[in-house]
């Protein structure tokens, strides 16, 4: 990769889901399907919302340890980034990535207690493309 931070960027940018991974109580990887990221500073700091009633996060708080992963399904690229996750229930964060159309997962809307951001803070990173891989530092 010439440009990590632009092509790591705009692949994120481009795709709708990403795929979240956190550690359960057992040791074991947990992965699930989320929207698309809500922010982002760079590649280093990624914010997404989630229910605060969910089993990640339990899990986040009791292992920040995550990954995030990103596939171009048509071009078969992908990016996965390590890092860690801390859960944000202050107004100022809930406020920051609020969108349109988010009552429909949270009905009280920006204050609901079951309302909450992930806020994952990349370390390094692994790009798949071209069947060869390529592990950066962020």
């Amino acid at each position: 990769m010439r440009d990590t931070v632009k092509t790591v960027g705009n692949m994120i940018d481009k795709q709708k889901i990403c795929f979240i991974s956190s550690i359960d109580g057992d040791g074991f990887p947990n992965t699930k399907a989320m929207l698309r990221p809500r922010k982002r500073e760079g590649i280093k700091t990624i914010y997404l919302s989630t229910n605060t009633s969910s089993l990640k996060v339990n899990s986040f708080r009791n292992n920040s340890k995550a990954c995030l992963y990103f596939c171009d399904r048509r071009f078969y690229r992908c990016i996965m980034l390590k890092g860690n996750v801390e859960v944000l229930t202050d107004q100022a964060s809930k406020d920051m990535i609020w969108q349109i159309g988010d009552k429909m997962y949270y009905p009280l809307g920006k204050t609901d207690p079951d309302y909450c951001v992930l806020k994952f803070t990349a370390i390094s990173g692994r790009y798949y493309c071209s069947f060869k891989s390529e592990d950066f530092e962020i």
